[in-house]
């Protein structure tokens, strides 16, 4: 009997843990949080992520940054076609973000976003290359943003015809 009553107690709880897994969260619950490097940004579902880095890039006034996240997204990446000056899109459902880099500068006084990525699916085939735009599709995206003390600036060079990062001179 202890065994039956042991049981269905274990069964009660393992329909439960799901519900509690998949809460929602609270309108009160912060898109981002400021870390001692710079900030970490949770972004759910529908978000965009690009527009949301430069959402707080603008919000914090960040001089420039480094950024790294993790998560599953919709996705387009774009190879840059030197001869036209466009990129060629290729998007990809429902994937597993697996690694995103990216640095955040200013090109005038507007937010620019350079991110490089790359995402799986589910037969574990990879792909890669400059993100045009990511949505967060199921689940979340975690983002570590690292803050530097410089403000730099993108420019287009000739050649190449590229949005490219400044360094300057102190």
């Amino acid at each position: 009997m202890k065994t039956l009553i042991l049981l269905a107690a274990t069964l009660a709880l393992l329909r439960t843990a799901p519900a509690a897994a998949q809460a929602t969260p609270s309108p009160n619950t912060p898109e981002y949080i400021k870390v001692p490097t710079g900030y970490l940004v949770v972004l759910r579902q529908g978000a965009s992520v690009l527009e949301r880095l430069k959402a707080l890039a603008q919000q914090e006034q960040l001089p420039s940054a480094s950024f790294s996240a993790i998560g599953f997204v919709d996705i387009t990446f774009g190879f840059f076609n030197f001869k036209t000056k466009q990129y060629t899109p290729r998007t990809f459902k429902n994937v597993e973000l697996a690694s995103m880099n990216g640095s955040i500068a200013w090109q005038g006084n507007e937010v620019s976003i350079h991110a490089h990525g790359v995402a799986t699916d589910e037969t574990f085939r990879a792909s890669g290359g400059h993100i045009l735009e990511a949505i967060v599709s199921t689940g979340s995206v975690e983002i570590l943003v690292t803050v530097h003390d410089k403000l730099l600036q993108r420019h287009i060079e000739n050649p190449p015809g590229a949005n490219v990062l400044q360094l300057g001179a102190d």
